[in-house]
């Protein structure tokens, strides 16, 4: 793909129907998604792509544990160095910290599936099933043919955004950060 094409599919990537819940602070979350597109060729014809995007646990990083990740096999100065990290307990140690989020998507479980009609009309209709579902984990997007896995990657990201603020503030009533 080129520059442009990335840049498009960002852009013309819409979430119709988000996930009801962020993603778990202390487990694993699995989302499902429903992405439809207009096939290119075709503009009647709408491909349905079903499948999950799995949110491993998010990971604290903080200064004290960045030190003694990052600095193995360094000298003594650098040791040093991450002891004193180690040793910071205040405010300024706490917002430094961030998570980290690993993500799943795993593409031999999407399914897809074709249907004739315009674009808006399916997507209403697969919101309609979906909220029907109560499933407060699946969303459902519209995005372009040959760009839907970057509008795939667009909605994880999204997904980070939001849930990250949440799930700090886990961590910080738990005592973590």
């Amino acid at each position: 793909m080129r520059p442009d094409d990335f840049e498009y599919a960002l852009e013309n990537t819409r979430v119709l129907l988000a996930p009801q819940q962020r993603i778990r602070t202390f487990g694993s979350t699995t989302f499902r998604f429903h992405l439809l597109t207009e096939a290119m060729d075709r503009p009647d014809q709408i491909r349905i792509r079903r499948g999950t995007i799995e949110a491993e646990k998010p990971a604290l990083f903080t200064p004290e544990n960045a030190a003694r990740l990052l600095l193995e096999g360094f000298g003594e100065r650098a040791e040093a160095f991450a002891e004193a990290l180690r040793q910071i307990r205040d405010d300024r140690s706490a917002r430094a910290a961030l998570l980290r989020y690993g993500f799943q998507v795993r593409k031999s479980e999407v399914v897809e599936d074709l249907a004739h009609g315009s674009l808006e009309e399916l997507g209403d209709r697969v919101c309609r099933q979906v909220a029907n579902s109560s499933d407060d984990l699946a969303a459902v997007l519209l995005g372009v043919e040959d760009g839907w896995e970057v509008g795939l990657v667009k909605f994880t990201l999204d997904l980070v955004a939001q849930s990250g603020r949440d799930n700090l503030d886990d961590f910080r009533r738990r005592g973590l950060v």
